[in-house]
Order: structure tokens, then C-alpha cells, then sequence
């Protein structure tokens, strides 16, 4: 590891983060609510979606250690009053945003795998795995049904009232808490999960390319 892969990645957390909350932001305008593009979200600006903590240092960090990468960014502001099918809207803006990194997992694949650059050697390698590997990482870390990770929004909209009413408790700082605390306490079982989940869609990826 050297201060040019350290960029690179940084690099891909910015690139990816971007695209995966302005996916929120535009399925909420396009569903009716206009609060994300009064306050600038549904900009390209890297500024206006990161959060210094969760959308750069822990995936940093997480690089740095060995783990997989994974992070979220500052919320999408979203008035549910205001946007189409209420709770089935708001899981469809929740899903856009690793339905996004998904997808720019799939196609730096199939770019890297067609090019050969996927399993070359030195920093073109290196950029294209690390690609691939981050939008994994940030999909499948968002798609965790705590709030206020984007699965929580997928699981409310199909909850009982009671586990409804005990993730509304959990929004905000305790959501938060509780997630740090899955990641830092129990690293390796949530590793291991995360790891078998990127392994499972590689397969996919392998899969669909005829390897």
C-alpha cells in the first residue's frame, strides 16, 4: 500500500458516494418531493453530499486495516409527505442509491474484464478492483436494516406497526450508535457476511461473462 493507492481509493469513495446519494435525491424529485434539489442535492458537487466521518474516514480506515470499504454520507433531505405510494416511495428512494452502486460495480466488471485491466498489474489494476470491490462494499453496508441505512427504508415500508414504531426510535443518533457498534465490536462476524456477500455477486459477475 502506497500514498498513490490511498488516493485512488479516495478517489472512488468521492466518485461513488456522489452518484449513490444524487440516486436518492433524483428518485425523491422524480416521486413528487422537491426537498433534495431546494437544498442542492441533486448536485454533482462532492461537498454537498459527504460526510467527513462516514463517507471518508471510515472507508479510509477500513482500506488502511484490511477490511472490506464500506461508509454512507450526510441524508437526503426527504419530505414523505410529499412524495408518491408514501412508504413505497420512500423504500424506492431508499433502493436507488445501492441499486446505483450496484450497478457501477456490474459495469466496472464488464469494462475491466473485457479490457483485461481488472487483472493487470500496478495502479490500473489496482483502480479498477478497487472499484468494483467499494461499490460492493457501500451496497451492501447501505442495504443493512438499521436506520438510517437504506435498508431500514426497504423493511419499513413491508414492517408490522410494531417494528415500525421501534425503528422510528431508532432514527437518528441511536441508529448511528448501534451501527458503529455492529462494525467496531462485532468486525469480524460483520466482515465475514460482507465478505461473503461481495464473493456471492463476484461469482454473479464471473458468471455472466462465461468464467
Amino acid at each position: 500500500m502506497d500514498f498513490f493507492e490511498i488516493i485512488i481509493v479516495f478517489g472512488i469513495v468521492l466518485f461513488s458516494m456522489v452518484l449513490h446519494e444524487m440516486s436518492h435525491a433524483y428518485t425523491a424529485y422524480f416521486l413528487g418531493d422537491n426537498t433534495a434539489k431546494e437544498e442542492g442535492r441533486l448536485s454533482p458537487n462532492p461537498f454537498v453530499h459527504i460526510d467527513p466521518w462516514m463517507s471518508i474516514a471510515l472507508p479510509l480506515l477500513l482500506f488502511v486495516s484490511g477490511g472490506p470499504i464500506f461508509g454512507g454520507a450526510k441524508p437526503v433531505p426527504i419530505d414523505r409527505r410529499n412524495l408518491k405510494g408514501g412508504a413505497w416511495g420512500m423504500a424506492l428512494v431508499a433502493i436507488a442509491g445501492p441499486l446505483m452502486n450496484f450497478l457501477l460495480a456490474l459495469v466496472g466488471f464488464l469494462i475491466g474484464h473485457y479490457t483485461g485491466v481488472i487483472y493487470a498489474g500496478g495502479y490500473g489494476g489496482f483502480l479498477a478492483r478497487q472499484f468494483v470491490i467499494a461499490n460492493l462494499g457501500f451496497m451492501i453496508f447501505n442495504l443493512i436494516p438499521i436506520p438510517p441505512l437504506d435498508g431500514s427504508r426497504v423493511l419499513y415500508a413491508i414492517a408490522p406497526d410494531g417494528v415500525r414504531d421501534m425503528m422510528e426510535r431508532l432514527e437518528g443518533t441511536m441508529g448511528i450508535v448501534l451501527v458503529f457498534v455492529l462494525v467496531f465490536f462485532f468486525s469480524d462476524f460483520f466482515s465475514g457476511i460482507m465478505i461473503d456477500a461481495m464473493y456471492g455477486i463476484l461469482s454473479f459477475f464471473s458468471w455472466l461473462v462465461g468464467m
